[in-house]
């Protein structure tokens, strides 16, 4: 353990942390490379419509990757399951064997972790491909309409 682990606190991951931080940055400064070398020029200004669409596409898909139970097989390798947590979710703990298992167990379980990237992936889409984009945050987005209709029925049924 180094001092500097030893100083903050046992059990963190900060070698793992450390790890997903900089596949974060690496992916960004790919995505941004991609860019410069293909000519892809951001645009000015992003239309609220665009900004109200990746964020309730972002709110679905970080809660469907961190939280439903059909994608708990893609968590599983990182994860053990706890209990249900609600309408279809499950609630999980990271691994403790590894610092990677932890920090990868911790960011796909935590919708807001799992949220920057999926954001920025969306976020990136726009400049690269926004049909297609927009295309697949519109069924995110209307899946998340459909989950609040469904709950709210529930709760006038009860």
């Amino acid at each position: 353990m180094t001092r500097i682990q030893q100083a903050y606190g046992e059990g963190r991951p900060l070698p793992g942390y450390l790890m997903a931080i900089g596949s974060y940055a690496t992916l960004v400064g790919v995505v941004a490379a991609v860019g410069r070398l293909t000519g892809v020029r951001l645009p000015r200004r992003f239309s609220w419509s665009d900004t109200a669409l990746v964020s309730v596409a972002t709110h679905k898909a970080s809660r469907l990757l961190t939280k439903e139970a059909v994608t708990s097989p893609l968590r599983a390798p990182f994860t053990r399951y706890e209990e249900p947590a609600g309408h279809a979710e499950l609630k999980e703990s990271p691994r403790e064997d590894s610092a990677a298992r932890h920090a990868i167990g911790e960011l796909v379980t935590c919708p807001f972790c799992a949220g920057v990237w999926i954001a920025s992936g969306l976020t990136a889409g726009l400049v690269f491909a926004p049909r297609t984009t927009r295309l697949v945050a519109t069924a995110l987005t209307a899946v998340a309409a459909s989950d609040t209709l469904n709950l709210v029925y529930d709760k006038l049924k009860s």
